[in-house]
């Protein structure tokens, strides 16, 4: 797979650069709105949940701490959703190729990885620029950002690959994996402190293989602590498990693609 990688490289960034290009097309402003999207959902995340509806976090006198806490959270996670779904769909939304060219389709799940890639690395610097502004900079410790989106995108893409393997021929399972991934969101604390759930129901959320990720970033950048290596080893190993149970998936209904398609 690696050695499928480097040779059709030109490929895989090509259709990184047609993806970008595609999403502009025909558009006044271009790719200023790969800026501009991210910045109005940081302005209005501030605004809204910090100046119109006083959002605090508990325990924390702070007015733009919340807004801080959200952005750290869901950024990160747009990032990993995108990369999901759009792995789940990505055979199918590349029938057309797949069936006149001869080429590793495994290298189809990597350009949706660079290319949400650079989704999240405009959202993220604009967010970083906006924590320079407020005077909140993140020191040393947002290197500790680099394990935990490893891991995290290791999941992403395992598990695109997986149900993408089997949406080919089974179409319920990418409206299966949008239901979970609903459920997913609310049950990950994003919007909401882990804090303000009783002790039994907070329980459960050792469960959810993001909540330890999600909650790596919220306290790097309030507390300015790296993540503890046990939550981030178990998210790494997870991930790992994630794409190989994807890539078996993928090896065992890769051939059957074509003629489904």
């Amino acid at each position: 797979m690696i050695h499928a990688i480097w040779n059709y490289r030109n490929f895989i960034l090509g259709m990184v650069r047609r993806d970008f290009k595609s999403r502009y097309l025909n558009s006044i402003l271009g790719s200023s709105w790969a800026v501009l999207n991210p910045l109005a959902t940081i302005i209005v995340y501030t605004v809204i949940f910090s100046q119109v509806m006083k959002s605090r976090l508990p325990g924390v006198d702070d007015t733009l701490a919340y807004s801080i806490y959200l952005c750290a959270g869901l950024i990160p996670w747009q990032y990993f959703t995108e990369t999901l779904q759009r792995t789940m769909t990505v055979f199918l939304d590349n029938s057309n190729i797949i069936k006149k060219v001869s080429f590793p389709k495994g290298t189809l799940p990597i350009f949706v990885l660079l290319s949400t890639t650079i989704n999240f690395i405009i959202m993220y610097v604009i967010f970083l620029v906006f924590l320079f502004i407020i005077g909140r900079p993140p020191g040393v410790e947002i290197l500790g950002v680099i394990p935990l989106l490893i891991a995290q995108q290791f999941i992403a893409v395992g598990l695109g690959v997986f149900v993408g393997s089997i949406n080919v021929f089974f179409r319920d399972a990418g409206q299966v994996m949008g239901i979970v991934l609903q459920f997913w969101f609310w049950l990950t604390p994003i919007v909401y402190s882990i804090q303000i759930l009783p002790d039994k129901i907070r329980a459960l959320f050792s469960l959810n293989i993001l909540a330890p990720i999600i909650e790596g970033y919220q306290n790097l950048y309030l507390q300015k602590t790296m993540p503890g290596l046990g939550a981030f080893l178990s998210a790494f190993v997870i991930g790992i498990v994630c794409l190989f149970v994807g890539f078996i998936a993928f090896k065992k209904l890769g051939k059957e693609m074509v003629d489904e398609l």
